[in-house]
């Protein structure tokens, strides 16, 4: 029997052991690809729809050679034929291998306001390098082999309003920095002690890949283990402390939790004009198990994980933890940010941590969060999807995509390239669709953004669209999704929109539908780059239409 058939049938069986019951679930799945050749630990949305995905390039071969009989040179005595970054078009399912020459491994990512793909550190020879990739058709990986001051194992990146990158923490590093180095305060190494005293210990640190959230103020917020603070990365200097997460977990590698900045609420202070009230931030954490879990499951004893959320609004003038619980354990789950403003809670294990084989119970169910507490209690905030075939462990991936549906891949938790394993190792793709695509409402299309697909801050700006049947104004509104990088159960950039739109709907000469507002005030709601734009109505999302939002 092929043992993914027997894993659904063991799932079903025993469903009660998650608390899910026997019930009919919403969302489905679709396998895209058996092998792209590459288990998918890193992954970016292009804004030329590409999906870049890439794994270590230091242990052993992978399934997919480099193309035409290249090799990249090692040493004297060794060379490497093998590719281990691909570029899959959703579209057409094409994989085109590409070329990285310096070690990857846990790495981390955002793009820039052209939207090329800037991608730091990683292992040993890679731990300094910033590698840049072109949404172009031919487009392959360029190096600066000395692009970080210090080493980068495990860090963090978030785009900041100018458009530059910050490059936070990494494995025994207690600093930050900026890329790319333009001016001389990007070549200045800035100490954050807050890293050193929120590990439990140099070997199971679990604050590596501290979480980021820049705020409407221009700070960042920085999570790391157990508690947040707020940096003002200019001044170097430390503005905030907020209260410990309570419920005794840690939330960040590998202990692997995982975090969204709620939707920012853009509403006009009046009909008139284009001002608009600053929301709230406020941030959302899920999962993460015991402190010493990492080093119990090293040695064979596999503690369950955390089922808490917790949100926290991080500009209330008191904030406090408000917690929750979700219906399964889960530690290595990703939160990816869907178009209608709700969380989809995917990938990761009910049992042990993140690290060669040490994680077990695969948890193949998606949770769905409502991320809007008018609409729900805590009872219906969570609802359990359709499970998943393929468990999707260690170095896993997931990234939303354009037309609605969420790219799912990897999982590798063993050292290298292993296909008999407990856990084999993943080389393919498979998509999600979340309960939208199943709703027998119809689905509005975007046709066009005007003045164009280049908006400045504060523009006016109006969507043409068509919709089977009559528009229902009060469930109608305009998101925009920020691109982001995902690895190790973090969006790095992940950041959602509603935007600030006029309470009108007209009709156009043709027949199609109109509705006009405002792009967001400033570059610290959303930082300058490319974002996907979507009209929801009735909670159904249109396609998305890449926009670039900057300066002009």
């Amino acid at each position: 029997m092929d043992p993914k058939i027997l894993i659904f049938m063991l799932l079903v069986c025993c469903s009660s052991v998650f608390n899910v019951g026997a019930q009919s679930y919403q969302g489905k799945w679709k396998l895209l690809k058996r092998s792209i050749g590459v288990s998918a630990m890193h992954m970016a949305l292009l804004p030329n729809e590409k999906i870049v995905t890439f794994d270590r390039s230091e242990f052993g071969p992978s399934n997919i050679t480099l193309p035409h009989g290249k090799c990249i040179k090692e040493d004297s005595k060794s060379s490497d034929c093998y590719a281990h970054s691909v570029e899959f078009n959703p579209a057409t399912r094409a994989v085109r291998p590409l070329t990285i020459l310096s070690e990857t491994w846990c790495s981390s990512g955002a793009f820039s306001i052209d939207g090329t793909l800037v991608q730091s550190g990683g292992y040993r020879l890679g731990e300094k390098v910033v590698r840049y990739f072109k949404p172009c058709m031919d487009c392959d990986w360029e190096e600066d082999q000395n692009g970080l001051l210090s080493p980068r194992w495990y860090a963090s990146n978030q785009v900041l309003p100018d458009g530059k990158i910050i490059v936070v923490g990494g494995r025994y590093q207690f600093t930050y920095e900026f890329i790319p180095k333009l001016s001389g305060s990007d070549r200045i190494l800035y100490k954050l002690p807050f890293l050193k005293e929120t590990r439990n210990s140099a070997l199971v640190p679990n604050n590596l890949y501290p979480f980021l959230h820049l705020l409407t103020d221009v700070n960042l917020f920085v999570f790391a283990n157990d508690r947040g603070i707020l940096l003002d990365y200019i001044n170097n200097k430390v503005v905030r402390s907020y209260p410990v997460m309570p419920g005794g977990v840690s939330r960040n590698y590998p202990s692997t939790g995982s975090s969204v900045l709620l939707p920012f609420k853009l509403f006009s202070t009046t009909d008139s004009d284009n001002n608009t009230s600053t929301p709230d931030a406020e941030v959302l954490i899920c999962g993460g198990t015991a402190p010493d879990s990492n080093e119990k499951a090293n040695v064979g004893v596999f503690v369950p994980a955390s089922k808490s959320c917790g949100r926290l609004i991080i500009t209330a003038t008191s904030p406090e933890w408000e917690m929750e619980e979700m219906p399964i354990n889960r530690v290595m789950g990703d939160m990816i940010m869907l178009p209608t403003g709700d969380i989809l809670i995917i990938n990761g294990a009910a049992k042990g941590t993140a690290g060669w084989g040490i994680a077990r119970d695969p948890v193949l169910n998606p949770v769905l969060y409502r991320s809007d507490p008018r609409n729900s209690d805590e009872s219906t905030r969570f609802e359990v999807l359709a499970p998943s075939l393929i468990p999707r462990l260690y170095h896993s991936t997931a990234h939303l995509l354009s037309d609605g549906r969420v790219l799912v891949g990897g999982s590798n938790p063993n050292i290298n390239y292993n296909f008999s394993a407990l856990y084999p190792t993943e080389l393919s793709l498979e998509a999600f669709y979340p309960p939208y695509f199943t709703k027998t409402k119809p689905r509005p299309s975007i046709v066009a953004v005007n003045p164009g697909l280049k908006i400045g801050f504060k523009q006016k700006i109006s969507l043409e669209f068509t919709l089977e049947g009559s528009v229902i104004l009060s469930d109608l509104f305009v998101t925009m999704v920020a691109s982001s990088f995902t690895t190790h159960s973090i969006a790095m950039n992940q950041r959602l929109l509603v935007l600030a739109f006029n309470n009108k709907v007209k009709k156009t000469s043709s027949g199609n539908y109109l509705v006009e507002g405002y792009a967001p005030e400033t570059a610290a709601l959303a930082p300058p780059g490319y974002y996907q734009l979507f009209l929801v109505h009735e909670a159904i999302p249109s396609k998305g239409k890449w926009i670039q939002i900057k300066q002009f």
